[in-house]
């Protein structure tokens, strides 16, 4: 969102739509609750961002790519999702708060995945990696909550950062320098969630996954995470 485009994007970076569920009284009471006693947008924004991040547990073996599965009044109960439910709970906090925002999409290779993950996938291309485009300070910002603190000092890396300033989508070089995110195709920002994209995309990269249905691909990311079976 740069200065010249909110104008005509802004009623719709504020909406509450079916999945970004900003109107909900629960996600209502989650923002204003982690937001208080903040003074401006952006501190909001980074608190927010760290709500998410650390309060909902990353688990890409929890897909349910149906609108309820999807909805942030239902991901900030279960505390569990992957990336996109936990992009859509933090935009959703954040359009709560009057914050606009939309959702940004990217095709990532990710070495922090676990070897029973990428054996499932059937490939080291995560499509549509989720992030929230904040609008902070006069200026667009993007926000990874995706990865939480306690999986990330299990897999032995430093947490994602986030200082409603910069950008934060690249995860920072481990002490030999080696990384772990690549960006390999920007899909673009969306106001509302491109579902049926998305699904048309996770059926045509992964269809031993999605064919199978949801329970194909449940398990606990987070065990594995623990019995060290990072790639």
């Amino acid at each position: 969102m740069t200065n010249h485009s909110l104008g005509s994007e802004l009623n719709e970076c504020l909406r509450s739509t079916h999945v970004i569920d900003s109107s909900n009284p629960q996600i209502i009471q989650f923002a204003q609750s982690v937001a208080a006693g903040e003074s401006n947008d952006s501190d909001r924004g980074v608190a927010l961002h760290y709500a998410v991040r650390d309060g909902v547990r990353y688990d890409p073996y929890s897909v349910d790519l149906s609108v309820s599965g999807m909805r942030a009044s239902n991901t900030l109960p279960r505390k569990l999702g992957f990336c996109v439910p936990k992009t859509v709970l933090l935009a959703a906090a954040a359009r709560a708060l009057r914050i606009p925002n939309r959702l940004g999409f990217a095709d990532v290779k990710n070495d922090l995945a676990t070897e029973r993950l990428l054996n499932m996938m059937q490939r080291d291309l995560f499509v549509l990696h989720g992030y929230t485009e904040l609008y902070l300070s006069r200026r667009s910002v993007k926000a990874t909550p995706a990865f939480n603190r306690s999986l990330r000092e299990r897999l032995d890396v430093d947490p994602l950062a986030f200082d409603g300033i910069h950008d934060s989508v690249f995860q920072p070089p481990d002490a030999s320098g080696n990384q772990f995110m690549q960006y390999v195709n920007d899909r673009g920002a969306f106001a509302d969630i491109p579902l049926q994209e998305m699904q048309l995309a996770l059926e045509r990269h992964y269809p031993s996954l999605i064919s199978g249905g949801n329970d194909s691909i449940r398990g606990s990311f987070n065990g594995d995470a623990i019995s060290g079976s990072r790639r």
